[in-house]
């Protein structure tokens, strides 16, 4: 009797065996979007669980808040987490990822508020508060981004007014360029410029209409006039009237002026451009690349992406986004908490939640593309 039970235990060992080495092959074997898709559904749904508030249709900020700060989100995260939205609708046409979103980011708008209407940069019937020129210009390029995607007019509406908004931000001081803030006219950043090119570009490309590209090489041709540091990358900002450049140099800066280059290069056809980003690229990746990481903000990483993504579009060269594997996968692996969300801190942000999720659904979309 004790031989055949241990014959019944022996063979249940190995069953146990040959299931879990089943799933170890099965997990191997998974292509490589299907992983990054499945983990970004990880990381919305915990942003979904930990920082939405589904009776006001706003999002909070961090997971824990002081007791002097204001209950919801201020306008830029929503920045980022809009753009991931559309991210992963490109991914899944059947789920709506921007409605909630879209709705969040309607309770900012200010349509009234000379001299142009935008958004404030906390809930508008809550007190609102200052606007920033970045800010509506990131929400501006998710929604070209959407209608392209989706030919929703209500997308290019919004965008067109955000493109009027900025404009405000525009005067010859120091040459040209737009002011970060709205009503502070003492810094012009690489921060407010190079999205208002890349929306000035995109509603060219939606439009045709040529005061669109005409803005962009304007805005263009300032930032690598006054803000491009000798190595190829970029200067944070000028600061008015001294005239004095902050030095400091930021993943989301160049980003987006190698995004700019790119799709100046497709929109009219000059290979000086195209040049320009692929220094912009090789440059970008020796200085911000250490062991495999990327610098602290998740989201200024994603908008870097989005440079590297637009730029594989056309040379279609793996590099740039082979760096970017190794970092999501080690973000994923080491600098996520027990609850499963993103940071090193104590205290997660929604900002990070949102430009990791954007990355894990570009990584997505670009296992895709190489089928």
């Amino acid at each position: 009797m004790r031989n055949n039970q241990t014959i019944i235990l022996k063979t249940i060992s190995i069953f146990g065996m040959l299931i879990v080495l089943l799933g170890l092959t099965s997990v191997h074997a998974q292509h490589p979007s299907a992983i990054y898709l499945q983990r970004a559904g990880v990381v919305h749904d915990h942003i979904y669980k930990e920082f939405y508030d589904s009776s006001k249709q706003l999002f909070k900020e961090k997971t824990v808040l002081r007791k002097d700060e204001r209950p919801y989100s201020y306008l830029w995260p929503l920045c980022a987490l809009v753009q991931a939205a559309n991210e992963m609708e490109v991914l899944d046409h059947a789920t709506d990822y921007m409605g909630p979103v879209d709705r969040a980011i309607a309770q900012y708008y200010s349509p009234s508020k000379p001299p142009s209407a935008g958004y404030d940069s906390y809930v508008a019937g809550d007190g609102g508060g200052d606007r920033f020129y970045d800010d509506n210009q990131w929400i501006g390029l998710a929604y070209t981004d959407a209608y392209q995607r989706t030919k929703k007019p209500t997308y290019l509406q919004m965008a067109t007014t955000i493109y009027r908004f900025m404009l405000t931000g525009y005067d010859t001081v120091s040459g040209g360029g737009m002011y970060w803030q709205e009503f502070h006219n003492n810094s012009k950043n690489t921060c407010s410029n190079g999205p208002g090119i890349l929306l000035a570009l995109q509603l060219y490309r939606s439009t045709h209409e040529k005061k669109y590209i005409d803005t962009a090489i304007l805005l263009y041709n300032w930032v690598n006039a006054r803000l491009q540091s000798p190595d190829g990358l970029y200067f944070d900002a000028l600061k008015l009237p001294s005239g004095k450049i902050d030095e400091r140099k930021y993943t989301y800066n160049t980003g987006t002026m190698l995004q700019s280059a790119v799709l100046l290069h497709q929109l009219t056809g000059k290979d000086q451009y195209l040049s320009q980003a692929k220094s912009i690229a090789e440059q970008s990746a020796r200085y911000f690349f250490k062991d495999g990481l990327l610098p602290g903000n998740y989201w200024f990483n994603a908008v870097l992406m989005r440079g590297y993504v637009e730029l594989y579009k056309i040379d279609k060269q793996q590099t740039y986004m082979q760096l970017f594997k190794k970092y999501l996968d080690a973000v994923w692996d080491h600098q996520r908490d027990e609850q499963g969300l993103i940071g090193t801190k104590q205290v997660k942000t929604l900002l990070d939640q949102a430009g990791y999720l954007e990355m894990l659904a570009r990584m997505a979309a670009y296992f895709q593309s190489r089928d």
